[in-house]
């Protein structure tokens, strides 16, 4: 009962703080949960939870006793760009993307 997401454009640093709240949580605790926090990484956070619900489901897992087992959240591949910089040197800006598992589990 496994979900990914690959590619996530925004940093790994930034998504943790996500990850951090939902892990050993219920799916439904989880879910409300996410609904009530300010941070980008919340709504696909959620949308892979759920997916990951629906898998379970698919195996015949009871729904009401999911629990987020194992979270991890995970360095991608890094966009590498260029913006100028005083007396014609440039500076590396790293446009970094995560790469999201979660797992779920009964109780």
């Amino acid at each position: 009962m496994k979900a990914f997401l690959k590619n996530y454009r925004q940093a790994p640093r930034k998504v943790r703080l996500i990850a951090d709240l939902v892990r050993g949580k219920s799916v439904a605790k989880a879910l409300e949960t996410l609904t009530f926090v300010n941070k980008r990484a919340s709504e696909p956070f959620a949308k892979l939870i759920r997916s990951a619900e629906s898998n379970a489901k698919a195996q015949g897992a009871d729904v009401s006793a999911l629990i987020i087992k194992a979270v991890a959240v995970d360095k991608g591949t890094v966009l590498k760009r260029i913006m100028p910089r005083a007396r014609g040197t440039a500076g590396r800006i790293n446009k970094r993307n995560s790469h999201i598992s979660v797992e779920l589990g009964t109780k």
